[in-house]
Parts: C-alpha cells; sequence; structure tokens
C-alpha cells in the first residue's frame, strides 16, 4: 500500500505540474503556495471535522507535525523556488530529486534506524539514474544556467525534504491512532505559517493577475485538490505503510510521470526518454519486490 501510495503522489504531481505551471503566469510562486495551501487546509478541515473521529495525541506530537510542515513544506519549496530562478528547472529536479531520497534514507537510518536492503539500494539506484537521465534528455535543448547560490538552494530543498519526510515517518508509526488526513491538515498548516511570513516580510502580491479569471479558478482547482491536497494525504499514506527512503525515491519518478502526461495531451517522445523512463519502472519494480521481500523476512 505505500508504495502504491507514493506511486500515486508521483502521479498526481505530474499531472498537477502542467496546470501550475500555466498558473505561474497569473501567480507569483509565493502567492500560488499561499492560495493552494489555503485551499487545501480547507477541504482537509471539511474531512477531518466532518467524516473523521477526533483524534487525540499529545502536543509533542503535534509539535513535531508542524516542524515536519515548517521544514519540508515551507522553507523546502522556498528554496526550491529560489534554485528555479537561479538555475532553472533542470538543474533544480535533477538535484533535489537525486539527493533527496538519498538524504531521507540516510536520515530515516541516523534518526528513526530504519535501516533499507541491499535490493532496495539497488532499486533506488536504478530510479534515481533513469529519473535524471529522462530529465536531462527532454530539457537537452534548455538554456544552461550557472550560479553557485542556485545550487546551494537545491541542495537545501533536498535536505529539507529529507527532514520532513523522516520527521512525518517517524510521528505517523509511532502514533498509530493518527490518519494520513489529519496529519497531512497539520503538517500544512506549519508549512502555511511560513509562507504568510515570507510574503509579509518580502511584501509579495496576494492576488493573481489573469485574464480570464473564471477558467483559471478552475484549473487552480483542479491542480490543488490533486497536486496538493491528495497528494498530500497520499504522501502521509505511503510514510505509514513504506519506508521514507522508499517513498521519497518512488515519489521522484514524476519526472518520468509526467511522459505518460504528456502522450496523453498528444505530446511525441523519443526512444531515449521512452528507454530510460522503462528502466525507472524497473527499477520501481526492484523496490516493491524488495519491500514484499523484507516484510516476508520480518
Amino acid at each position: 500500500m505505500g508504495e502504491l501510495a507514493a506511486l500515486t503522489v508521483a502521479l498526481c504531481w505530474a499531472i498537477a505540474a502542467r496546470m501550475f505551471r500555466v498558473l505561474g503566469a497569473s501567480f507569483s510562486p509565493l502567492s500560488l503556495n499561499f492560495w493552494k495551501g489555503l485551499v487545501a487546509i480547507i477541504l482537509l478541515l471539511l474531512v477531518t471535522q466532518l467524516l473523521l473521529p477526533a483524534v487525540q495525541l499529545p502536543g509533542e506530537a503535534y509539535l513535531w507535525l508542524l516542524l515536519s510542515g515548517v521544514i519540508g513544506i515551507g522553507i523546502g519549496d522556498t528554496c526550491f523556488f529560489q534554485a528555479l530562478n537561479r538555475i532553472g528547472d533542470t538543474q533544480s529536479v535533477l538535484i533535489t530529486e537525486t539527493l533527496a531520497p538519498i538524504f531521507t534514507a540516510l536520515l530515516a537510518m541516523v534518526w528513526i534506524a530504519e535501516w533499507l536492503t541491499w535490493q532496495q539500494w539497488i532499486g533506488i539506484a536504478i530510479v534515481l539514474v533513469s529519473v535524471d537521465l529522462v530529465v536531462k534528455v527532454r530539457r537537452r535543448t534548455d538554456l544552461h544556467l550557472f550560479a553557485p547560490s542556485g545550487y546551494v538552494f537545491a541542495a537545501v530543498a533536498a535536505v529539507c525534504q529529507a527532514v520532513g519526510a523522516v520527521i512525518s515517518r517517524d510521528i505517523l508509526t509511532t502514533y498509530p491512532a493518527l490518519d494520513a488526513f489529519n496529519a497531512s491538515l497539520v503538517r500544512l498548516t506549519g508549512g502555511l505559517a511560513i509562507i504568510v511570513l515570507l510574503m509579509l516580510l518580502l511584501k509579495k502580491r496576494w492576488l493573481p493577475v489573469s485574464t480570464q479569471p473564471k477558467q483559471m479558478w478552475r484549473m487552480f482547482a483542479l491542480a490543488t485538490v490533486l497536486g496538493t491536497a491528495a497528494a498530500l494525504y497520499l504522501q502521509m499514506v505511503a510514510f505509514t505503510h513504506a519506508k521514507a527512503g522508499v517513498v521519497q525515491t518512488l515519489i521522484a519518478t514524476s519526472a518520468v510521470m509526467s511522459l505518460a502526461v504528456a502522450w496523453a495531451v498528444g505530446e511525441k517522445t523519443n526512444r531515449a526518454t521512452l528507454g530510460w523512463s522503462l528502466m525507472a519502472l524497473v527499477g520501481v519494480a526492484v523496490l516493491v519486490a524488495a519491500g514484499q521481500w523484507s516484510s516476508i523476512g520480518h
């Protein structure tokens, strides 16, 4: 279940990314982050208050989840946006999506004594190499930007993702009564708090500017449901049932999932990207199979 949830997160992000890219013409990065976070919190509040029983946890658990959101969503996303502005999307995605799973796996060993099997490490290596090559092949014609600070921001974003992932995994496994909806709500609240603070400090524009507001808000609603509310919920499901390093690696396949989305809307792909995408699927199969072997062994 954990691996399947992580792959679904990757698909949700791949679909939502195309819409968020279009919405970027109307929203500033921080305002887009603010509005999608706010709407997702409202949706999660409706679910947790109307459909689910109340969850009683120690205050310490809520504080850790808030910290996870502050670091993983608030600071991590902001650093990633800074990297995008300095070195472009190709290098930013390559660095962040390569380092985040590795940092997550290593941090999980130190923080919660969660060890991966050698088969899972092989699966992670296959997936990450394949994803990196898919991104490189697809973006080969992009203008290459170089700014040392951009690489630092991308690396910091990866560290923040890893810290947020491991804290979430720790809390979800420590408190079985905590469901993925409530965990997502608390994490997102922490992330949104930092985004609001940054918008106030940097005096960013709050409202979007668009010549077609109705169409823009419809696209925004769909992208937010898929890319924020559903994706964050499924991410918490994944962390509940699978190791943090495995989850972070499978989520990194969103770059490969985007190929399927592009094919669905009629875009063509070349043999190189198709070949490396298939290799990434081999890595996914190895990871899932290794997870099954590990659970049987225990």
